[in-house]
C-alpha cells in the first residue's frame, strides 16, 4: 500500500520533469551532430516516466547512481540544466568542472554520484552508498540504476548477496530498455524476465512498466517504504523504451520501424498530458506556459554553455588524488 498520494500536483510535476528531461535530451542530440558536444552521447528519450515516478517518493538526501545515460538523472535529481549542459560542453562551471563529459556527470550536493562508464560498475558502488547511510543511523537510500545488459555482470549478484544479507537501504533499479546496445534481451540471456535474478536472495523484486509514471511511482513507494525500515534491498525491473539509438552513433538496425511506433503510441509524456486535461487538472494554456518555460531553460543552459570557459590546463592535475600533495601528481 503506497504512503504517498499521488495527487493533481503530482501529474503537474511529472509532466514538467518529463518535458524538461525531453526537451533537454532533444537539444543535446542537436548540439551533437553541430559537434558542440563532443565524445559519447547516449539519450534518454522515452524512458522519462521511470524518473519522474520515483523522483514523487524519494526525498532529497537519499542518493542516486547510474550507468552512462545520466543526463536525465542528474537534472531529476536537482542539477540545474545549466550544469548539465556545461558538463556535456566540457567547460570549467560542469557538474564535473567539465573532466567528465556526458557520461560521468556527478552532483555531490544533490546526492548525485555517477554517471558510470564501467557497465555494471555502479551497482556495487550503489550498494555501498546504502551501508554508509546504515552505518551513519540514517533513514536515508540508495537508488542504483543499470541497464539491461549490465545485470550479466558478476558483481551484480556479489552486490545482491551482500545487499540482502546486510539489509541494506537500496533499491536496485533494472532500466529494461530491450537492448544491451544493439543486442536484444532474448539473445543475452536464458532469463528474460530480468526481475526475477533478485528471486533468489530473497529479495523482493517485480516488474513494472517503466512507460507509466503511476506504476513506477507505487513500486518505489513501496520499495523505499521497506528500505526505510530496514527490511532491506529491492529489485525492480522498469519495462521501459528509448526512442533514440543506444548513442549518437547508433545506426538501429537490430529493431524495426515499427517497433519503435508501437512504443511511441506509449509515449509516457503525451499519455500524463491527456490523464491532466481528462481529470482538468490543467487546461491547453498551462501547457502553451509549460512548453515555452521549458524551451527557455533549455536555451538559456546552452547560452550559459556557450560562454563558460574551458577548465585551465592546470585542472589535469586536480582532484586525481584526495591528498593534494600526493607525490605522484607532477605538473
Amino acid at each position: 500500500m503506497g504512503s504517498i498520494a499521488i495527487t493533481k500536483d503530482t501529474y503537474l510535476m511529472w509532466y514538467e520533469s518529463m518535458l524538461l528531461m525531453r526537451r533537454f535530451e532533444e537539444k543535446s542530440g542537436q548540439l551533437y551532430g553541430q559537434q558542440k558536444i563532443r565524445g559519447f552521447c547516449h539519450l534518454y528519450i522515452g524512458q522519462e516516466a521511470v524518473l519522474a515516478g520515483a523522483m514523487s517518493v524519494l526525498r532529497h538526501e537519499d542518493a542516486m547512481i547510474t550507468a552512462y545515460r545520466d543526463h536525465a538523472h542528474a537534472l531529476a535529481k536537482g542539477t540545474t540544466p545549466n550544469a548539465v549542459m556545461a558538463e556535456l560542453y566540457g567547460k570549467a562551471t560542469g557538474c564535473s568542472k567539465g573532466k567528465g563529459g556526458s557520461m560521468h556527470m556527478f552532483d555531490k550536493e544533490n546526492h548525485f554520484y555517477g554517471g558510470h562508464g564501467i557497465v555494471g560498475g555502479q551497482v556495487p558502488l550503489g550498494a555501498g552508498i546504502a551501508f554508509a547511510e546504515k552505518y551513519k543511523g540514517t533513514d536515508n537510500l540508495s537508488v542504483a540504476y543499470m541497464g539491461d545488459g549490465a545485470v550479466r555482470q558478476g558483481a551484480l549478484t556479489e552486490t545482491f548477496n551482500m545487499a540482502a544479507l546486510w539489509k541494506l537501504p537500496v533499491i536496485f533499479v533494472c532500466e529494461n530498455n530491450g537492448y544491451a546496445m544493439g543486442t536484444s534481451v532474448e539473445r543475452t540471456t536464458v532469463q528474460t524476465d530480468i526481475y526475477k535474478l533478485g528471486l533468489p536472495y530473497g529479495i523482493p523484486s517485480s516488474p513494472v512498466d517503466g512507460m507509466d509514471p503511476v506504476a513506477v511511482h507505487n513500486a518505489m513507494d513501496e520499495a523505499a517504504q521497506r528500505a526505510r525500515a530496514g527490511e532491506g534491498p529491492t529489485f525492480l525491473e522498469m519495462r521501459t523504451y528509448r526512442y533514440k539509438g543506444h548513442s549518437m552513433s547508433d545506426p538501429q538496425k537490430y529493431r524495426t520501424k515499427e517497433e519503435l511506433e508501437s512504443y511511441k503510441a506509449k509515449d509516457p509524456l503525451e499519455a500524463v498530458k491527456q490523464t491532466i486535461l481528462k481529470e482538468k487538472y490543467a487546461d491547453e494554456a498551462w501547457f502553451d506556459e509549460m512548453d515555452a518555460k521549458i524551451k527557455a531553460i533549455v536555451d538559456e543552459s546552452v547560452k550559459f554553455a556557450e560562454e563558460s570557459p574551458w577548465p585551465e590546463a592546470s585542472e589535469l592535475y586536480t582532484d586525481v588524488y584526495v591528498q593534494k600533495d600526493y607525490p605522484y601528481i607532477r605538473d
